[in-house]
């Protein structure tokens, strides 16, 4: 058996894992061993980086060994069941102390599942979002563990070594998000934020394209100039780099020869799914999944290919203008991206018991992360000045700069709905700003239907309680309890 001497464990070594064990073995302090079910792709891992000084091990028993107590290992397998096998291999070898933590995209159902199963042994077990892809792996990623305050005593150091810096203050960007699947559950949010703000940029570029006539190289250089000012972020930035590309064999713009058909993963649609159950709108992460499942539907694309819309040939008047709308309209429509975003953990804190603090996750989403972008400063900022602020968009930083937008941003939903041009994470935005501000909604009418045809009652403006129509009757009001249909 190999000699204790690992303070760190990495098991699952594909891209992601091994990236990620190689960050480790690059920090002074860290000494990594390394655990795969395959052996050959630990060999080979060993073999290429000799100078990572990896504990390879080909057996759990092995594995288990080579790591100090309390150990600490992470897992960095494909989400589901491959994750309850490894877990039940640690556990079963794993002391009253000891640390599994869970660094795939797991559902935060199943992590709450597995804490509470795996809690009662004494041992520790922490869900931990990791964002950055394969670069953040082995450069720095952005963290976000959850799991006991005991257990981040001792893996909180270790994580801050590999967390990405950001540049503003070179702090760690690793924060101990709240309990059992509260790292999950925040990184699964982050994802919905980076489905929408992926959306909101497709449609951008697509507005401009059409409307101006720009091509691709061209829309590159507009976003590379976003970049210098506030949408300073890196998916304007790797925008611009996609944009730029030309086919190899076809000499035409890699962005025409890509099929329009994008792929998801699943954390976009369970963004939405647990908005859905916590009663949070969270309607341009929504439109960007729908959009992402549109394009996937080639029958019915091809089927309707030939409906009626408006005539072709749009062109902008004045494209300079038009591009400022966009940029104007892009900003507006993030700002309610994350808004809603934080509205979704904010919900999902107090329904799930965490101390979620607002600011931090913003701040360890500075760098390393998929959706880092310079704006997350003033979120930060935001919470700092009001803990218990009731929605980022009505912060005054936040307020002023939408305020300033809003003209902007009807002109371009107006000029893509007159085009007839599919702009959803726009125009969602739109509307559910429209909808905060608004005085007065028409679900009074939607409160009296559902009282119509189900008893399903209402209360009023102007005295307090609960109230029936009897519309089958003499359609007198009757003071009552709730309905439960």
């Amino acid at each position: 058996m190999p000699e204790a001497v690992a303070n760190i464990g990495v098991v699952g070594l594909a891209v992601m894992g091994s990236n990620l064990a190689r960050n480790l073995a690059s920090r002074e302090g860290n000494t990594v061993a390394v655990f795969n079910r395959s052996p050959e792709r630990t060999r080979t891992l060993v073999t290429e980086h000799p100078e990572a000084g990896f504990v390879a091990a080909e057996s759990y028993d092995e594995f288990v060994a080579s790591l100090a107590t309390p150990r600490t290992a992470i897992i960095m397998v494909q989400a589901g069941r491959g994750t309850d096998a490894v877990i039940s291999e640690l556990v079963s070898r794993f002391e009253p102390g000891d640390i599994i933590v869970d660094g795939g995209n797991a559902n935060f159902h199943d992590t709450i599942r597995r804490e509470g199963e795996i809690s009662p042994t004494g041992i520790h077990f922490v869900g931990t979002g990791i964002s950055g892809g394969e670069e953040g792996a082995l450069n720095g990623p952005s963290i976000m563990p959850g799991g006991t305050a005991e257990s981040y005593e001792t893996l909180g150091p270790i994580l801050e070594t590999i967390a990405a810096r950001a540049p503003e203050d070179g702090a760690p960007c690793v924060t101990h998000v709240g309990t059992d699947g509260a790292g999950h559950f925040v990184k699964m949010v982050h994802n919905g934020i980076e489905y929408a703000d992926m959306q909101l940029i497709a449609e951008a570029y697509d507005l401009i394209r059409q409307g101006t006539g720009k091509s691709p190289a061209e829309i590159a250089d507009i976003f590379a100039e976003w970049n210098t000012g506030e949408l300073e972020s890196y998916l304007i930035e790797i925008t611009a780099e996609v944009l730029r590309q030309v086919d190899a064999d076809t000499g035409a713009p890699l962005v025409d020869v890509i099929l329009d058909s994008a792929g998801a993963k699943g954390t976009g649609a369970w963004t939405v799914q647990n908005a859905l159950d916590l009663g949070v709108p969270v309607s341009g992460i929504a439109e960007a999944v729908f959009a992402r499942s549109l394009s996937s539907q080639r029958a019915q694309r091809e089927a309707a290919a030939s409906l009626p819309g408006p005539d072709g040939g749009w062109v902008v008047a004045d494209a300079d203008a038009f591009i400022e709308d966009v940029r104007q309209a892009l900003y507006a429509s993030k700002i309610i991206a994350y808004s809603q975003g934080f509205d979704e953990i904010i919900a999902g804190a107090a329904q799930f018991g965490w101390d979620v603090k607002k600011g931090d996750i913003a701040r360890i989403w500075r760098a390393g992360c998929i959706i880092r972008a310079r704006f997350l400063n003033r979120i930060a900022d935001a919470y700092a000045e009001d803990p218990e602020l009731v929605a980022l968009v009505v912060a005054p930083y936040f307020r002023d700069a939408v305020a300033g937008a809003q003209q902007a941003w009807r002109r371009v939903v107006v000029a893509a709905a007159q085009a007839g041009i599919p702009a959803p994470a726009f125009a969602s935005s739109l509307a559910y700003y429209d909808g905060l501000r608004a005085e007065r909604l028409p679900a009074a009418l939607v409160q009296g239907q559902r009282d119509f045809f189900g008893a399903h009652t209402y209360q009023r403006v102007d005295k307090p309680g609960v109230f029936h129509t009897l519309w089958s009757g003499d359609r007198s009001e009757i003071e009552t309890t709730p309905s439960s249909h």
